[in-house]
């Protein structure tokens, strides 16, 4: 009991974690930004990346390790499917953010880069395919997309 509890925890935090990193990495872009603030969203960027691997492996352990529900029960599940999709595809999508990030952090602190649309708008689909996951959670919780 006690071993599930804090895997929850350490679940939820990591979700609050993810969509902190993310709405902060979509508040601070701007068309251009220097390279120290480039630098600043890199340092984001690794939190998030941190978080997303929490919430891989806390899952995967809640999932296949016994704790609470049976395995079987999220994977007879459609939308529990749909949600590790949802996870995945937002995992894939932040690939493109984070090169550019790390790529363009270093040189001289003042130069300006330009920011590409793609950076702006991967981070927008990624946050849009996250907020779909709670809806998935909340259906998934009440029994909602079982195979059987």
């Amino acid at each position: 009991m006690t071993t599930e509890l804090l895997l929850r925890y350490l679940h939820f935090i990591s979700i609050f974690a993810i969509v902190g990193t993310l709405v902060s990495e979509h508040m601070l872009l701007k068309p251009q930004m220097t390279r120290a603030e480039i630098g600043k969203v890199a340092r984001i960027d690794a939190v998030y990346g941190l978080a997303a691997l929490s919430l891989l492996t806390v899952g995967l352990t809640l999932w296949l390790g016994g704790f609470g529900k049976p395995s079987e029960w999220y994977t007879k599940n459609w939308i529990f499917h749909t949600k590790l999709t949802c996870f995945i595809l937002i995992g894939l999508l932040s690939i493109y953010p984070t090169m550019f990030f790390i790529k363009n952090r270093k040189g001289e602190a003042g130069e300006v880069v330009a920011i590409p649309k793609m950076v702006v708008m991967t981070i927008r689909m990624e946050l849009l395919l996250l907020f779909v996951i709670p809806l998935l959670a909340g259906l998934m919780s009440r029994g909602i997309g079982s195979f059987e």
